[in-house]
């Protein structure tokens, strides 16, 4: 994250480590990508998901309230901007930055801070161009479209542009993810009537408490009535989707 994040992230991030847990189908693709890397630094580390054990890992989170979350034992925290890395060239052999990089206010200058500490850089992001719809935001959440943070989301081809960019996997969602990120509760709808679940949704959290209130009473509605289910019951046995998660692992 960055400082544009900072006062985001230290209202809307009080309860993440409640929902934002790792997933570890995901941890383990993360991990694969880290390669042989010994020496990680986590930019934009939140409350510290995925941050990989058996590694010596640094993290850089500018939000206090998501510091205080990371739980005992986890990696050493800096209070820091992924813009202004305070690490000397050539630092670490990784870099990982973990559903960050949209809410970063100058995402070439992290990027190029990224490539400037690390020989590798391992990006878990967000591509809407890479998929086609997705009924939470389409139907029921389309004010989404008009955040900040969510608009503009990066994509692959900006990273290839400021880093070289090996590879580009897709991370596939399973059915029973445990990360409770933006579209992790894809064939579970009645996940999104928790306000606990919807506080660590960050697209969520930024939206006008009212608005909310109201897209999330007609979806209870059309979840009653069975609306829901006719138009994407299918979805509930179905074991993995691809909704534009992205691992781009560069260098």
């Amino acid at each position: 994250m960055t400082s544009n994040a900072v006062p985001r992230y230290d209202t809307i991030g009080r309860s993440y480590s409640a929902t934002r847990r790792t997933e570890p189908r995901i941890a383990a693709q993360i991990e694969r990508a880290l390669g042989d890397a010994e020496t990680v630094v986590n930019v934009g580390a939140g409350t510290g998901s995925y941050e990989p054990p058996e590694r010596t890992v640094v993290a850089v989170e500018p939000s206090g309230t998501m510091i205080s979350q990371r739980p005992k034992g986890s990696a050493p925290v800096i209070q820091g901007v992924a813009e202004h890395l305070p690490f000397a060239d050539g630092t670490f052999d990784a870099a990982m930055a973990v559903l960050t990089v949209h809410h970063w206010r100058d995402r070439v200058a992290g990027l190029r801070e990224l490539r400037r500490v690390s020989a590798r850089q391992v990006v878990f992001l967000f591509s809407p161009f890479d998929v086609g719809s997705y009924w939470l935001v389409d139907d029921y959440f389309p004010e989404y479209a008009d955040l900040e943070s969510e608009h503009d989301a990066p994509s692959p081809e900006l990273l290839a542009r400021h880093l070289d960019v090996q590879r580009v996997e897709t991370i596939p969602i399973p059915g029973d993810c445990v990360d409770g990120f933006g579209s992790a509760y894809w064939n579970r709808p009645e996940a999104h009537l928790d306000p606990t679940v919807r506080a660590g949704m960050s697209f969520m959290a930024q939206m006008d408490p009212a608005t909310v209130d109201s897209n999330v009473a007609r979806l209870a509605a059309e979840l009653a009535d069975g609306t829901w289910d006719a138009k994407y019951g299918h979805l509930r046995t179905q074991e993995t989707i691809d909704l534009g998660l992205r691992l781009v692992v560069c260098g």
